[in-house]
């Protein structure tokens, strides 16, 4: 089985973690800690970096940090991975559910701006499967109504928006360091803002809100979300190599970019002129996607689906939303082995039996009514919906 992912270790990393645990410093003090934060700052051009203890933390902190409370409400994609809305009901906010981009797979702003309310306080852009949202629509559309913005990067360290590290554009960027993203610790995620406040309290929120200033005294109710020098010694080791990991992952995209742009049927992910994409995974949009997917399983190739829209979950699930647009692509959507080590024999492998596979089925596209749709007032989509 040709796998979806997997970490790219190599020599450096099991250097500096032996020396992390050689030093004792293996709880949440260390060289290696500080000097991740540090250099990670630095990467993504910002004053501060927390580490946290994963990605879901790291909202989690921003989230606080930025007094989300119950009563309040956060727009977020309804396309992303679920730990998104998690964070926001861990405040008692609301995440309010926004369609996607067709073209972009990110946050449609369009839709975004219909969805504030009196009770709006912000909003999280997500970076979905390392392609950066229309920032600059979204932070334009924040200032206008005096919202935050925080960008979920968990899938894209390195994107950048008109040549800006994403992370650095928003209130606050949040990283995660799971085992399957770009940068890896394990388990981990960072927080990122130029708002030396919001960083003071976002380190204390990370460390049981204890005072900065008196020992053993808390003035607030925090968490243990503080990582530890161990992982941090190998996410300071995978910063110190990141130039060659997104440079192998670029390669990644070019080989399947080649195999695969002239199959009809495959709809690959279209380079937008203000982005710079980092390729995560690998992902296109196919005719009957879960037939495809068990095929390519029987042919030995790992893959993974879209997420599913957050709204149809039994946690959040609502039978009034339908967000066209994340309903189409959750349904086409396909992640294919994007793992740093495959060859381009591999890709080709790949490339060739999904083709195979794809031809042998009826393309199926999105339908004019979800480009559409998503541009149609909201307080008259359901009657347009009865009728179609």
């Amino acid at each position: 089985m040709i796998p979806v992912y997997e970490p790219d270790l190599g020599p450096l990393e099991e250097r500096y973690l032996l020396e992390a645990y050689r030093s004792g410093w293996i709880s949440s003090k260390g060289e290696f800690l500080s000097r991740f934060e540090h250099e990670f700052a630095r990467w993504v051009g910002v004053q501060y970096a927390l580490a946290a203890s994963s990605g879901t933390t790291a909202l989690h902190l921003a989230l606080l940090a930025l007094a989300a409370r119950p009563g309040d409400e956060v727009i977020v994609p309804a396309l992303t991975y679920v730990a998104t809305a998690n964070a926001v009901a861990y405040t008692g906010a609301r995440p309010v559910f926004a369609d996607s981009n067709l073209s972009s797979w990110t946050l449609d702003p369009q839709d975004v701006e219909q969805r504030i309310t009196k009770r709006t306080r912000g909003i999280i852009a997500v970076h979905l499967y390392g392609r950066p949202a229309p920032m600059d629509e979204i932070l334009s559309i924040a200032g206008r109504h005096g919202l935050w913005v925080i960008e979920d990067a968990a899938e894209a360290p390195g994107a950048k928006v008109f040549g800006q590290p994403v992370g650095s554009l928003g209130t606050i960027g949040c990283f995660s360091f799971f085992g399957n993203k770009i940068l890896t610790t394990g388990e981990g995620g960072m927080v990122t803002t130029n708002d030396e406040n919001l960083a003071e309290l976002m380190f204390r929120y990370r460390g049981q809100g204890v005072s900065p200033t008196v020992t053993y005294w808390h003035d607030l109710v925090g968490h243990n979300y503080r990582l530890t020098n161990l992982a941090a010694a190998i996410g300071l080791a995978q910063l110190e190599r990141i130039d060659e990991i997104l440079k192998k992952k670029e390669r990644l995209a070019e080989w399947y970019g080649r195999r695969l742009s002239e199959i009809e049927g495959i709809e690959l992910p279209q380079p937008s002129q203000w982005a710079e994409e980092v390729c995560w995974m690998y992902s296109v949009l196919v005719p009957r996607r879960d037939e495809v997917r068990a095929q390519l399983g029987e042919a030995g190739i790992e893959t993974r689906p879209f997420f599913f829209p957050i709204y149809k979950m039994p946690i959040y699930y609502d039978p009034a939303i339908h967000l066209p647009v994340a309903e189409s692509l959750s349904q086409s959507g396909i992640n294919l082995p994007s793992s740093t080590q495959l060859t381009e024999t591999e890709v080709d492998y790949i490339g060739s039996t999904l083709a195979q596979i794809v031809r042998k089925t009826k393309p199926v596209r999105p339908s004019k009514a979800a480009r559409s749709i998503r541009r149609i007032p909201t307080d008259i989509r359901p009657a347009l919906e009865k009728t179609s």
